[in-house]
């Protein structure tokens, strides 16, 4: 189903822009997340549409057919656990404001996520990927952003969303606007630090909007001209563009491996807590609400922990 396509009942077009709405302004979620549950709501109003039914009048089992459907179609089991977690996230919001008389996702179970722990890099391997982009200004914008993502650890998303005011090379620290607009700052190492003073010096200017383009509202102008990075269209880099570019130089220097910006956010983790970080000063680093959610990666480094034991101990 095309994330594009409204349904096209008014009732479910204005509960999905309210809801839209409470995300963006009063729970302050990033505009990625809100978007990401938009996408969600549509696709199951056009599901109900095509039964005679809207979201107002949605039933349970209704909406257990819907996500039968996305099983069905291939979807991943984490996928599907998403997509329901919006379906239950929405519908309590709307049992709130008295738009559902019954909640018809309160029985939906949580499935149990699939233990996948996450993909990390070798040392070696994030060396490769990060000297892989040529030394002309789009290579030079690659370098940086793999740099920032590896050495600070920045969500993709995060990324995309930086300004150049919100980079300082000299003091080596970036300011990150995080999940639910929290905000931290972070260090910049030596070589990511090296990385965005030639991107700023010799790539940037290359690749900044053209004064001839701003066919646009000037507010619009203005915040795209403040962007740390761009695509080739001249426009803020995407995280789609971030994707693709991580999976290109990834299979010229990896083949085989899968490799995503989030695996250099888990790598830059691991290496962290492999290298002896304390586990809070990770958890505040990567921005986690929740310090199980930096536990995962002590997991990943059980392998080194292991090593050391049958190195150190008289009767390993």
């Amino acid at each position: 189903m095309s994330p594009t396509i409204q349904p096209s009942e008014p009732a479910d077009v204005q509960a999905i822009q309210a809801f839209e709405d409470h995300l963006l302004l009063e729970r302050r979620l990033s505009p990625h997340t809100a978007s990401a549950y938009r996408t969600d709501l549509r696709e199951l109003a056009l599901f109900l549409e095509r039964g005679g039914s809207d979201l107002t009048s949605a039933t349970y089992p209704a909406i257990r057919r819907w996500l039968a459907q996305l099983g069905s179609l291939g979807y991943a089991r984490a996928s599907i656990g998403r997509k329901a977690a919006s379906i239950r996230t929405f519908y309590r919001w709307a049992s709130r404001r008295g738009l559902v008389e019954i909640n018809p996702a309160a029985l939906l179970s949580r499935p149990a996520p699939a233990s996948r722990l996450p993909t990390v890099l070798r040392a070696t391997e994030a060396e490769r990927l990060v000297l892989a982009p040529p030394t002309d200004p789009v290579g030079l914008r690659d370098r940086a952003a793999i740099e920032l993502m590896y050495g600070s650890g920045l969500r993709v998303a995060e990324l995309c969303a930086l300004d150049v005011a919100d980079v300082d090379v000299d003091d080596q620290r970036v300011r990150i606007m995080g999940k639910g607009g929290k905000e931290r700052v972070v260090p910049i190492g030596d070589f990511a630090g090296e990385a965005v003073r030639r991107y700023l010096e010799h790539g940037r200017p290359a690749m900044m909007p053209m004064e001839s383009e701003a066919g646009q509202a000037a507010a619009d102008a203005g915040e795209v001209s403040r962007a740390l990075l761009f695509n080739r269209r001249r426009r803020r880099m995407t995280t789609r563009d971030v994707r693709s570019m991580v999976e290109r130089y990834a299979r010229s220097t990896m083949q085989g491996r899968k490799v995503s910006p989030h695996t250099l956010r888990h790598s830059f983790a691991t290496h962290l807590l492999e290298g002896g970080a304390d586990i809070r000063s990770v958890q505040e680093l990567l921005g986690h609400a929740s310090l199980a959610t930096t536990q995962r990666y002590t997991h990943v480094s059980r392998g080194r922990l292991f090593d050391a034991y049958r190195r150190s101990h008289p009767r390993a």
